[in-house]
């Protein structure tokens, strides 16, 4: 056999034995290594198979804000994701992935943080909800969210960072003493809450509507995104002590244009016949 060939038989398969390494180091901590880690995640959860993530040894596994066996969890399930959207935040290394199912038989709509370090997952968080979860419809949810428009926003036109954690906050704390004044409400402005939609096609939509007062939203962690003008919060709505609500596992998603809310998006693990109060809408 020629030098040739076999030099050529060599380096192939030295491209089949590296190719999951390269793959895998290509997960980091800017937009495109992010993306890489979302991509591997999605396969991952289509599939039930955690094989193909590159997951750190000492990975940390959460559903619904509790611990969890990652090896028994919601991500072994696979799952036909008919709609999802992505959002990165390179200064925490983070991303957030909002994901909808409309199978009859299994519907959800989930919410999943995915941390970075260096070339490998560390940290997975899943939110789910299905049907009997506050105002869930998976199908109204995907109606609404797949026609919103969530492009890129022009680089002298982004909001900073502070000013995104500051809009999601003025609206989280809105719900405890009602000053909804202190809200950079934006015109139109819709919510989609579980299934729930706010809007009427009209441009004085807001979302104000339906918010209720008395409710401390606690245990805030935000994942920030100023090139699509977005910020996400893991929380819980209520603290969860005597006479606060619920403790509620939640997201919020928010998307800020000119400083100002555009659309908002609620998810919260609570089953509607678990409910007890007068709790509105979000």
């Amino acid at each position: 056999m020629k030098r040739s060939t076999l030099t050529y038989l060599y380096l192939a398969a030295c491209s089949a034995l590296l190719a999951p390494a390269l793959s895998h180091a290509q997960v980091s901590c800017t937009r495109g290594g992010l993306q890489h880690a979302v991509d591997l995640y999605l396969d991952a959860q289509s599939k039930g198979d955690l094989s193909g993530l590159p997951l750190a040894k000492g990975v940390g596994y959460w559903e619904n804000i509790a611990p969890a066996d990652i090896q028994k969890g919601f991500i072994k399930k696979p799952l036909k994701i008919d709609h999802h959207r992505s959002f990165f935040d390179t200064d925490s290394c983070q991303s957030f992935t909002e994901s909808i199912v409309t199978d009859k038989a299994a519907p959800y709509v989930f919410a999943t943080r995915l941390r970075v370090n260096h070339d490998k997952i560390v940290d997975v968080e899943i939110l789910w909800t299905t049907t009997g979860y506050w105002l869930f419809d998976a199908d109204a949810y995907f109606k609404y969210s797949s026609t919103e428009r969530w492009d890129p926003i022009p680089a002298e036109k982004r909001d900073t960072r502070g000013t995104l954690v500051r809009a999601a906050n003025a609206y989280l704390d809105a719900f405890l003493e009602k000053k909804i004044d202190l809200v950079p409400w934006g015109f139109p402005c819709v919510r989609v809450e579980g299934g729930a939609y706010t809007g009427k096609g009209s441009p004085s939509d807001s979302c104000e509507v339906g918010v209720p007062a008395g409710v401390n939203i606690s245990n805030r962690r935000f994942i920030v995104d100023e090139v699509l003008g977005t910020v996400a919060v893991f929380c819980t709505f209520g603290a969860g002590g005597p006479g606060a609500g619920s403790g509620a596992p939640d997201t919020h998603l928010f998307r800020v244009e000119n400083g100002k809310l555009r659309y908002v998006h609620t998810l919260t693990h609570l089953l509607q016949s678990e409910f007890r109060g007068n709790r509105g809408t979000q």
